[in-house]
């Protein structure tokens, strides 16, 4: 029992870097994917194609490649990052592309006629933006939004490359340790709590913004 305990406090600590990742990601990926989503959509040429072909890149190249460009390949031209901001820089660029698309997609199926019923009314750009494109456009991409959430939480482990003491590299030292499979379920359930807990919230924020689709 005591044995257990150690295990569960020893993986609770590596979860907070997991976590950690995860929320700062989450935080910086998002509002940099809607922006890239606008330039995307921008009538001027060159930053369309600019947004296109860095969204082709972190879209058609592995994470891990990316992480390990990040952490090992830019340090030998004068560019060196601490583990952390290396895994914040390439995850939040990665998961920024994959957000990009989704609220890019979410903008482009809102009908033309309500841009126009907008400026008939008489609102601005961005009052039409707030009131009656956004609130339509983030219900429409919840659920895509959901399946990246939560391939994040997942992909969090792959920093377990970089040498950083979270989840999956304290569950695998204790298994090697001590020779026990325990952990390694211990570390499966923690990432099948974060799942449910996000799932949870995702499904409050659709039944919340429903009402602006129907």
């Amino acid at each position: 029992m005591e044995k257990l305990t150690e295990t569960v406090l020893s993986i609770m600590a590596g979860s907070k870097i997991t976590l950690e990742i995860f929320v700062l990601t989450l935080a910086m990926s998002l509002p940099l994917g809607f922006f890239v989503a606008l330039m995307r959509l921008s009538s001027v040429r060159p930053l369309a194609v600019i947004m296109d072909v860095y969204i082709w890149i972190m879209r058609g190249s592995p994470l891990m490649l990316q992480l390990l460009f990040v952490y090992f390949a830019l340090p030998m031209v004068g560019v060196r990052f601490s583990d952390i901001s290396a895994a914040l820089l390439a995850f939040t660029l990665n998961y920024a592309a994959y957000f990009a698309e989704i609220f890019r997609a979410g903008i482009q199926s809102i009908p033309r006629g309500q841009y126009e019923a907008a400026k008939t009314l008489g609102l601005t750009y961005a009052q039409t933006m707030q009131r009656i494109i956004l609130p339509q456009m983030i219900h429409r991409t919840l659920p895509p939004i959901s399946n990246e959430t939560i391939n994040l939480v997942k992909d969090t482990s792959l920093i377990y490359i970089l040498a950083m003491n979270d989840l999956l590299r304290v569950a695998r030292t204790i298994v090697q340790r001590d020779f026990d499979m325990t952990a390694f379920f211990i570390a499966g359930l923690f990432y099948l709590v974060m799942t449910a807990v996000l799932t949870a919230i995702f499904k409050r924020m659709e039944a919340y913004y429903g009402k602006y689709d129907e």
